[in-house]
């Protein structure tokens, strides 16, 4: 199963309902890491250290820093944007399903967007 991480601004709720889905979810919040507030290179350097792949609601930013990572050869897990106009129930669906279906490493120097 692969492991997740979300950033500072992520939706909780989102996380809760994926949690209830499938209890054995290796998912953890950058702010349980004492990441809340460091820059987006940082989140993502931390991410690909832990070999997780980073839930955000951030377009802009993340995944500018994440596509300049990955264009300068530093590894990452990969990055899973999600639209914050994407319904709480899709949103939760589409990333179980990710998560049911994906093996580690699959999505490695990737940033894909839901929904898929």
């Amino acid at each position: 199963m692969i492991s997740l991480a979300t950033d500072e601004d992520f939706d909780r709720d989102i996380v809760r309902g994926l949690l209830r889905r499938n209890l054995d979810l290796d998912i953890v919040d950058v702010r349980e890491w004492e990441l809340g507030g460091a820059p987006d290179p940082d989140v993502l350097a931390w991410a690909a250290d832990e070999g997780r792949i980073l839930l955000t609601h951030d377009v802009n930013t993340m995944t500018r820093h994440a596509c300049e990572r990955i264009a300068s050869g530093f590894p990452l897990p990969g990055v899973i944007v999600v639209p914050q106009s994407l319904s709480l129930g899709r949103a939760i669906e589409e990333l179980n399903l990710i998560v049911e279906c994906i093996f580690e490493g699959e999505w490695e120097g990737q940033v894909r967007y839901l929904p898929l």
